[in-house]
């Protein structure tokens, strides 16, 4: 496969690229379906005896109540939340994003603060730069909506539970989970991307990756 002389000025799509065609499912535009199970589930492991927070809803002028509305709607449709009954409930409110838009966040620092922290012993960021010398293709993965790509262990769903004006809602337990790979450009322009065996094995290790369930 050669890609050549892609940046943001060329006229061709990303849905176009055969590499888009062929992973399709994960290059999503939009998750709109309940991926296979997975083995990986998120706990909220809580402070020795903390009870139930609930928080009443925070104030919102009218325009943001009711993108606050259509988004909900949107997240029930898909299956990310659903109605609650749950004694937990943090507020929402929303952040305008890069290009614009709004993204609907639940303020969980009260629950945060509550939380045990995963000590999980992370790599440094210096030993994984260090790990790159050498290298020379470098690909990136991101994930969309990566919130609600998070499964939740079914004990723990209750304690995601938020509140809203137009209603109590939590987690969906069964979780979300899909790739999706943002193509940046490849090459300045007017410049031909050679593309050599490096190239290639990088690739390999990429499709081997969107394979996973």
């Amino acid at each position: 496969m050669l890609l050549a002389s892609l940046n943001s000025e060329t006229n061709i799509l990303v849905n176009e690229l055969p590499v888009v065609c062929n992973f399709s499912d994960v290059f999503s535009d939009d998750m709109s379906s309940l991926p296979p199970t997975r083995e990986v589930e998120f706990s909220i492991d809580l402070v020795l005896g903390t009870g139930p927070i609930s928080i009443p809803p925070y104030r919102m002028p009218p325009i943001e109540l009711v993108e606050t509305k259509k988004q909900i709607e949107d997240l029930l449709e898909k299956g990310f939340v659903r109605p609650s009954v749950s004694p937990w409930g943090a507020p929402v409110l929303l952040v305008k994003k890069k290009d614009g838009s709004m993204r609907l966040c639940v303020d969980y620092f009260q629950l945060n603060k509550v939380t045990i922290k995963n000590k999980y012993p992370l790599p440094r960021i210096d030993d994984l730069m260090d790990q790159l010398v050498g290298a020379c293709v470098f690909s990136k993965i991101d994930l969309r909506s990566r919130y609600h790509q998070i499964r939740v262990k079914g004990e723990d769903v209750p304690k995601t539970a938020f509140r809203t004006r137009y209603g109590h809602y939590e987690r969906f337990i069964e979780g979300f989970s899909k790739l999706a790979l943002p193509l940046t450009s490849l090459t300045r322009k007017e410049v031909v991307f050679v593309w050599n065996s490096k190239c290639e094995n990088s690739f390999r290790a990429l499709k081997e990756i969107v394979r996973v369930p």
